[in-house]
């Protein structure tokens, strides 16, 4: 069942708007009239106004009190990473206001090609208010940048997903919810302390835990259903759509198939030669892991608890092959410490846990030490049988080498592509680097995923850590393949040059119907901002480059802030998105 939430103020409800800072689609909500439409009784009025008072008190409250958690009990939480100021002002972190569907005025460089018929959507933290204390960039309000290509031309448009935290924060005026990113990593007494008073605001606005409390702001995918889901790791799926004219609706909160689940992985993979759609979530209670997977048709099937995680444990990611799911355990967990609710446990040996596909048990979950791997985000996986009859499993993924810098100061991370191979029969697992390079949001061919892929295309990170990108690359599994003893596989890359930053990209074939079309047939498309003119703008690259280059551009009429993660749609596929 899909659950949207209307947005309507009760006209009791007198709360001031703390430094709203982004404007929604929906007019601005007007202060209720002083002058019924209706005539009321003496105490029906007073009723409202003693109502009125006692909101107004609440709030004044809850503010006084924040303002001494980060005076008092938690002032190092606004050091530099955590502070509103330097977050959200620090060049295209900037949140912006919604945007209707707007034509794009310039194209340079060439024409669109034809296989970019049809939409490529970012999803990305933009937060609405202005936060009151600590902020990660992990938190904000989920915003959908659209753009729409038809016919050679182009239209972008912005988009808030009306997720049940949006519309009571919308109604109420006001931060409500905890900042999930910020409420675990920060001190202990400090997080406490901010979970409990938004515990109380809750309260107070009668807010609906049961409808959920995250931000839709991570990915955009698919849930074998022939409909696009808004993701958050901390909450369930929400349905959006693209209509005919590129603007973007929120449907609502997909929760009638997931039990007592409240939430998913932003990161579900789907197997293209199936149809089927593999997921999992983590928690902070057991069971800490749990796997489930959707069929062709988009229907949920039951729920494989993985009770061999004794631990909570951050699992962003996982990995598909034709035979199995492989979860990283990493070393960032709950702590509870003085210092950290989450962060860096320095005791912990990294795990991989591979389980059958098609599980039915957790207890058919293995799991092999791999210290010094600790994985963020996966790119591909799949199965290899040895010349002798080995049972391989092998998973191209990021290692986070600076793993202490997880959570507290991502701007500091360093990660390098691995290609991981798993011996089934005897446990060894061996690891070849793929390249030295600081890189993050690695992709491959869509059309490969869960098979053997030969190219891997990812950023390189910029100064300011993720979500920034300072240009692509392209990396080639054969040559590390051929010889181990190669220490980076690029084989083409493109830098954007000085104050030029991107974000994460995605894979579009030429030929996507094509059997015989080579595996690097296509185009990379994604996101790029000039810090130094301040102009945004939407890049084609030409994958078979050896320079990746710049086909088409596109400028954009508004600024698109650094994001998450994005799907490329075409129009075929889009029709059938549209309900």
């Amino acid at each position: 069942m899909l659950h949207s939430y209307p947005v309507t103020i009760s006209s009791t409800c007198h709360i001031r708007r703390r430094n709203i800072i982004t404007a929604a689609s929906t007019p601005a909500q007007q202060p209720p009239s002083q002058k019924p439409s209706k005539p009321k009784s003496t105490s029906q009025e007073s009723h409202m106004m003693n109502e009125s008072k006692k909101r107004s008190r609440q709030w004044r409250v809850f503010d006084a009190l924040e303002d001494i958690m980060n005076t008092r009990i938690d002032p190092s939480g606004l050091r530099d990473f955590w502070d509103p100021e330097y977050t959200l002002f620090h060049g295209n972190f900037a949140p912006v206001d919604e945007l209707p569907p707007t034509e794009c005025e310039v194209i340079n460089e060439g024409a669109l090609p034809p296989c970019l018929e049809g939409a490529y959507i970012r999803n990305g933290a933009n937060p609405r208010s202005h936060p009151v204390g600590p902020y990660h960039i992990i938190d904000g309000d989920g915003m959908l940048h659209c753009i729409r290509i038809r016919g050679g031309k182009a239209t972008l448009c912005s988009r808030y997903v009306r997720t049940n935290k949006y519309v009571a924060e919308e109604q109420a005026g006001t931060n409500l919810t905890p900042r999930l990113g910020s409420s675990i990593t920060g001190p202990v007494v400090g997080s406490m302390a901010r979970f409990l008073l938004s515990v109380a605001k809750m309260l107070a606005w009668r807010f609906d835990l049961r409808a959920g409390v995250g931000t839709a702001n991570t990915n955009i995918a698919t849930l074998g259903d022939n409909k696009l889901y808004a993701l958050h790791e901390f909450d369930l799926p929400y349905q959006i759509k693209v209509t005919t004219e590129g603007d973007i609706e929120t449907v609502g909160r997909r929760d009638d198939d997931f039990g007592n689940g409240v939430n998913m992985t932003a990161h579900p993979k789907l197997d293209p030669d199936t149809g089927e759609v593999f997921a999992f979530r983590y928690f902070m209670i057991p069971p800490f892991l749990t796997y489930f997977w959707f069929d062709a048709q988009g229907n949920k099937q039951s729920d494989v608890p993985i009770f061999s995680v004794k631990k909570p444990s951050i699992m962003h990611d996982f990995a598909l092959t034709k035979k199995y799911a492989i979860f990283p355990n990493n070393q960032i967990g709950l702590l509870l410490t003085g210092r950290s609710a989450m962060g860096f446990d320095s005791e912990k040996v990294p795990q991989l846990g591979v389980i059958p596909r098609y599980a039915e048990d957790g207890n058919a979950t293995r799991w092999f030490d791999v210290p010094g791997l600790n994985i963020l985000h996966t790119v591909n996986g799949w199965d290899e049988e040895g010349n002798n009859g080995e049972e391989y499993v092998v998973v191209i993924a990021l290692n986070i080498l600076s793993i202490e810098h997880g959570i507290e100061r991502i701007d500091l991370l360093h990660e390098s592509m691995e290609m991981v191979k798993i011996n089934l029969g005897n446990g060894t697992v061996t690891r070849q680097p793929l390249s030295a390079k600081n890189l993050e949001y690695g992709v491959v061919n869509p059309a490969y995923t869960a098979k053997k892929s030969r190219y891997v295309y990812a950023g390189v990170l910029s100064d300011k850590g993720p979500p920034g990108v300072r240009g692509i690359v392209k990396l080639d599994v054969a040559m590390a393949e051929r010889d181990d003893t190669v220490a980076d596989c690029t084989t083409a890359s493109r830098m954007y040059g000085p104050g030029c930053y991107g974000g994460p990209i995605s894979f579009v074939a030429c030929e996507p119907k094509d059997l015989n079309a080579a595996e690097d047939d296509g185009y990379l498309v994604s996101y790029i901002h000039d810090e130094i003119k301040g102009e945004s703008g939407f890049i084609v690259m030409d994958t078979k480059s050896t320079s990746l280059d710049i086909v088409a551009s596109v400028k954009l009429p508004q600024r698109v802030p650094y994001g998450f993660h994005g799907l490329f749609i075409r129009d075929d596929d889009l029709d059938l998105h549209k309900i």
